[in-house]
């Protein structure tokens, strides 16, 4: 066989205690591994320009053309499965341990590669600790300085069957875990805000997952998440949101406790159970303010009747709660279309995986939406889950050719609307799209069709308070987020770059400054949080914070550029973007 020599990075990985996991249920293992393959491995290798080069039972080798491309691969994959893990026993929990080198290797004629970078890699992955990453000295010099999660010197080791001591470094992504429960994150300093007094207030909870199969939680959360989307056209109701209802999620806490925490009186709790072409869910509507059930039921049906199970649901908790519907609030309940089940299950995955927000996700949400679009052209859910994952791709320059991603994202957008005008996803989607193209007023106009169709949505809040930043109604945008905090109180992350965009813009830094660092103890990775906490620190002529902050951005990301940023960020007047740009000159910086 010819062979090749080259440089290359080289990632190992294999799952801890495979032969445990596999000898207490072989086929549940396998099952769980080929989902993890199909949704997060593989698409977050392709991602990061990496090769697979051979798989090995629970082992895989990988080439990359860079050190940074496989420690982001191993980190994404790592950080992703902190959160697969939460709720999960020890005995049956998933977890990976990497090694990543780099160095000469031969690649033969069958793509195989050989060679001491290829075994140096194998054995740091042999020592390193589940759910962490080994480096070896050579990797961690050409990455140290981008990495901002704890890297711990393990000084010069002796590997098995290699000639010199090595100096190794192993990174910790996040800690393990709990086994059993997840607790509710602490409020934060931002206070949570009190739910609407004047509405009767509700919270939908996850479903427990009753199928036997941990890889089946995506289906149980679907339908909890389906459930809260109908209920949030409803006038009449105030819904919080499935980003609040779901840290409660395995979560230690009674019933009474978590309403009071999000500020409601009635909780509905149940459960699915699916198996073959079966499903059984059961719900119980629960006053919180005595503890006793208002009402319950059990539902046995064959898969295929999923939708009349959620449609008959709704309409039964809405005559628990003795509402009286709008005519507008009746025709909103009244599902327009049947949806194929296979094409609905494609669905629910991919609107998981889009809900993580990371490059990996995006392209994994945007493949099971087509896959669900094949089976369903007219899925408009699936449609607009499309369209939003394209628009990332432009917002964030994710793709080869983001302008071309917002053209496409926008002509499905609009698709989806003219497919279903009654559907709030298509009036999001849109919305979003015409933001990011400088549509002001018809991004508006769409947000505001959207919040008529579902006047629970924290999203659709989200989305016009981003608009009103953007059109220079920094008040009006305050107002805005104060509304969907009510709707969401454990609101995403994201929402407080919002409500630190707004007070820049009035001019109350210091207030900005405070969001800016509630946002990064919840996300330390965030460089546009950065670019603004050194803006507004040099506007307070506090100098050396305001470079600190910079050199901070650019180390998360090198390319972050402010050029880039006017031509992206589409604020109606240019002098919003100057204003920004402006701090940071003062302090002194080159932009």
């Amino acid at each position: 066989m010819s062979e090749t020599r080259k440089l290359a990075a080289i990632l190992v990985a294999d799952v801890v205690g495979y032969s445990r996991l596999a000898g207490a249920d072989e086929d549940r293992i396998l099952a769980r591994l080929r989902t993890l393959r199909s949704d997060l491995i593989d698409p977050t290798i392709d991602v990061n320009h990496g090769r697979v080069v051979k798989r090995t039972g629970d082992g895989i080798l990988i080439e990359f053309r860079s050190v940074v491309d496989a420690v982001r691969c191993a980190i994404e994959v790592q950080t992703a499965m902190i959160d697969r893990n939460t709720g999960v026993s020890g005995e049956q929990r998933i977890e990976f341990r990497v090694g990543i080198h780099v160095g000469d290797v031969v690649e033969e004629s069958d793509g195989d590669l050989m060679g001491d970078a290829v075994n140096i890699a194998a054995r740091l992955e042999g020592i390193a600790k589940p759910g962490t990453i080994c480096l070896s000295e050579d990797a961690y010099r050409q990455v140290k300085a981008r990495l901002d999660f704890a890297v711990t010197d393990l000084g010069q080791l002796d590997l098995k069957n290699i000639a010199e001591p090595m100096r190794v470094y192993s990174l910790q992504i996040g800690t393990a875990p709990p086994a059993a429960v997840r607790t509710p994150p602490p409020a934060t300093e931002i206070p949570l805000i009190a739910a609407n007094p004047d509405k009767i207030s509700i919270a939908v909870l996850a479903f427990n997952n009753m199928s036997g199969d941990a890889e089946q939680e995506y289906f149980s959360d679907g339908i909890s998440e389906d459930i809260i989307t109908d209920l949030s056209k409803l006038s009449e109701l105030h819904v919080i949101a499935r980003n609040s209802s779901f840290v409660y999620k395995n979560a230690a806490a009674s019933v009474p406790q978590m309403a009071r925490a999000l500020g409601v009186r009635y909780v509905l709790e149940g459960s699915v159970r699916k198996a073959g072409n079966r499903v059984r869910v059961t719900a119980q509507l629960i006053d919180a303010s005595s503890g006793g059930h208002v009402w319950a039921s059990r539902y046995d049906r064959d898969l295929s009747d999923i939708f009349a199970v959620q449609d008959e649901l709704t309409q039964e908790i809405v005559a628990a709660l003795k509402l009286n519907l709008t005519r507008g609030d009746q025709d909103r309940l009244t599902r327009a279309r049947a949806v194929n089940v296979q094409a609905y299950e494609f669905f629910l995955r991919g609107r998981e995986q889009a809900s993580a927000h990371t490059r990996t996700g995006n392209v994994a949400a945007r493949s099971l939406a087509t896959d669900a679009i094949a089976i369903d052209p007219g899925y408009v859910a699936a449609q607009a889950l499309i369209s939003f994952t394209h628009v990332l791709d432009y917002v964030n320059a994710w793709s080869t050719d983001p302008e071309e991603s917002l053209r496409f994202g926008l002509e499905l957008a609009q698709q989806a609307v003219e497919m279903a005008e009654e559907q709030p996803d298509g009036h999001f989607a849109l919305g979003m799209a015409c933001m990011w193209n400088r549509e002001l007023e018809r991004a508006r106009i769409e947000a505001q069709r959207g919040l008529v169709l579902s006047p629970n949505s924290a999203e659709l809040l989200m989305l016009t308070a981003h608009i009103q930043i953007f059109s220079g109604d920094p008040a009006d945008a305050l107002e805005t987020l104060d509304a969907s905090m009510r709707l969401d109180p454990h609101y995403p992350e994201v929402l407080l770059q919002f409500l630190a965009d707004a007070r820049f813009s009035l001019g109350e830094y210091e207030q900005a400054i405070f969001a800016i660092k509630q946002r990064l103890a919840r996300n330390s990775q965030s460089e546009t949080a950065y670019a603004l906490l050194a803006s507004c620190y040099g506007h307070l002529s506090r100098l050396e914070e305001s470079r600190q902050a910079w050199e901070t951005a650019l180390r998360i990301n090198p390319d972050f550029s402010i050029e880039r940023r006017r031509r992206v960020l589409p604020f109606r007047n240019p002098q919003d973007f100057n204003h920004r740009v402006e701090g940071l000159r003062r302090a002194g910086l080159a932009v």
